[in-house]
């Protein structure tokens, strides 16, 4: 059985059967699809990995999603980093850390002062760094406030849709619509960025046809990036008595993001080291080549930004460095 659902991969024969099926490998089975994902990934992007750094520069948030700490009802402080720090921080990583592409990532926050101060720090960057690859993470915006980032030298936007099935989405995110996010992901990609986008593994009330849903949802949009985050129950969210997400199915899933759309960067995340020891590892034996180093966030900030839970995982450069010798894969900006 697991040779036919490998060899079908490999033939691409890509029907829902052998998705299914796939994403229920375990043991040898897994091996031989991480194998196979690693063969197209080697194909593709050598043996590369791309290495940036996350700047958290603000945890104000308007949305109320369930499986979020900083959600509007979070008791967190709030912070947005002055833009005197946040230059300080954009120069000490360009010029000592070697970095080259920054993630620019935030709470969901539409107020018009945040984005253009936003599209100030853009602007410095840019005007000091022009070598320099932003990605902003910052949710749904208007097609103007998408335009004034573009426009200020943003190259990428990351806007996961989180599930393809609008009554689910519904639910882990009220007030808000799968719609709405598909008209945002469409608005970025004619305003011309790189789109990012991904889902969640074992949110509740998923099952496995609708991560066969999520696989086929992302070939619908015109995208860059494509990320698998597991599921976390976050202890200050709705969802702090749920089950975790198998990070086995997660592995699978992005083996298969990865053979099905082989051009896409995809991230080993830090939820996989969070869901078990090794496991952002994994991830790249599963076929990954993005790496995220969070050195950009002021070390007295990063307790306010618990996105997936209070005791979260932030990989520093030393365990980035290991994990990706240990995988045979490099990067220039390390």
């Amino acid at each position: 059985m697991t040779e036919m659902i490998i060899e079908n991969l490999q033939k691409g024969s890509l029907d829902r059967k052998t998705i299914e099926s796939a994403l229920a490998l375990k043991d040898s089975g897994q091996s031989q699809l991480f194998s196979l994902a690693r063969d197209v990934r080697r194909r593709h992007h050598k043996d590369t990995v791309e290495l940036r750094s996350v700047i958290e520069i603000s945890n104000t948030c308007s949305q109320d999603c369930c499986f979020c700490n900083i959600s509007v009802r979070s008791a967190l402080k709030r912070y947005i980093i002055p833009y005197d720090e946040y230059v300080r921080r954009i120069g000490y990583l360009y010029q000592a850390k070697n970095r080259r592409v920054f993630l620019i990532q935030s709470g969901e926050n539409r107020s018009q002062k945040f984005v253009d101060f936003i599209a100030r720090c853009i602007d410095h960057t840019k005007s000091n760094y022009p070598d320099s690859v932003i990605i902003l993470c910052l949710g749904n915006l208007s097609h103007s406030q998408y335009s004034l980032l573009k426009s200020c030298g943003a190259d990428r936007y990351i806007l996961k849709f989180e599930t393809s099935d609008p009554v689910l989405y519904e639910k882990i995110k009220p007030g808000d619509t799968l719609n709405e996010r598909i008209e945002c992901i469409g608005m970025l990609a004619e305003i011309g960025f790189e789109v990012g986008s991904g889902n969640i593994i074992g949110l509740p009330g998923q099952d496995i046809r609708d991560l066969v849903n999520d696989l086929l949802f992302i070939g619908k949009f015109k995208l860059t990036m494509a990320s698998a985050s597991v599921f976390i129950p976050g202890e200050a969210s709705d969802f702090s008595g749920e089950d975790p997400g198998d990070t086995d199915l997660t592995l699978n899933y992005m083996a298969l993001m990865r053979i099905l759309y082989p051009e896409l960067l995809i991230p080993s995340t830090s939820s996989l080291e969070k869901s078990r020891k090794g496991g952002q590892y994994l991830g790249l034996m599963a076929g990954a080549d993005t790496l995220t180093v969070h050195d950009g966030t002021p070390r007295r900030l990063k307790k306010y930004f618990p996105i997936y839970t209070t005791h979260r995982f932030t990989p520093n450069e030393t365990f980035i460095k290991r994990i990706m010798k240990k995988a045979g894969l490099s990067s220039a900006c390390m």
